[in-house]
């Protein structure tokens, strides 16, 4: 099943995707007739507590970064302040002159969760989607943290839709395509930790709640965005998640001004 979060009729909640048509999941609130996408606001994914990233969780990608294999996951928290969805932009910060595409797999939990085991995670999973963890490389490099170079707005796109039904999240291919050329592309199955095993062992530190985000690393060919790319994330059984790049001089404060 193919979710959504939107805005109709001045309520929000999750909607079912069926046909071009949204069906409220839950109708208790009045909606229960299905209704056109394009009559709706798309609203972002999810509203996480926070978003766990996991890193160099793919050999080929820790080669090309010069970094040793981690012997347990490696993993670090990113803003919910970065989420936007699939068709809005991703804004080149001034700080910095190096900003990189990331393409992932990423898991949405469904219910609170603790000490997990591998075989118990399908139950507490709401769905999965395709993600960009996108990283001001040469802050990365200068800072030593993780912070500000994945921290800034606009760094993580999440889409087009959360997908319930994904018989097997280590057996699927991940691409990224760069104005229409693939200049990425991995597979889950390489993965150093399966997305199971990373859901667990995250449970063992901090107790993930509904709608937490979960980034599960980037495979081989990470590399760098300029003004005006289009780039397009592609998840086997999910969709494609799309995002334009522009210049930050180009972005809007909430009064709907350019910012200074």
């Amino acid at each position: 099943m193919k979710i959504v979060r939107v805005n109709y009729q001045y309520k929000t909640f999750y909607a079912a995707l069926e046909d071009g048509l949204l069906r409220c999941l839950t109708p208790q609130i009045g909606i229960t007739e299905r209704f056109p996408l394009e009559e709706a606001q798309v609203l972002p994914l999810v509203t996480p507590s926070k978003v766990v990233c996991v890193g160099l969780n793919y050999k080929d990608h820790a080669a090309e970064l010069g970094m040793p294999l981690p012997e347990e996951p490696m993993f670090f928290l990113k803003p919910p302040s970065c989420i936007i969805n699939t068709g809005q932009a991703i804004y080149l910060p001034p700080q910095s002159s190096r900003v990189d595409y990331e393409a992932e797999l990423a898991i949405i939990i469904g219910r609170e969760a603790r000490f997990l085991a591998p075989h118990a995670v399908p139950e507490y999973i709401f769905g999965y989607t395709c993600a960009n963890d996108v990283t001001a490389r040469d802050l990365q490099k200068s800072d030593g943290m993780f912070g500000r170079c994945k921290g800034f707005d606009t760094f993580l796109p999440i889409g087009p839709w959360l997908e319930t039904y994904l018989p097997d999240p280590s057996d699927l291919s991940v691409k990224l395509y760069k104005n229409e050329q693939l200049v990425q592309q991995g597979h889950t199955s390489d993965m150093l930790f399966s997305p199971l095993e990373l859901v667990a062992n995250i449970s063992h530190v901090m107790t993930l709640l509904p709608g937490d985000v979960i980034l599960t690393g980037t495979p081989h060919g990470v590399g760098p965005l300029q003004e005006g790319d289009e780039i397009q994330v592609e998840i086997d059984g999910i969709g494609t998640l799309i995002n334009s790049v522009k210049k930050f001089s180009q972005r809007q404060t909430s009064s709907g001004l350019p910012v200074q």
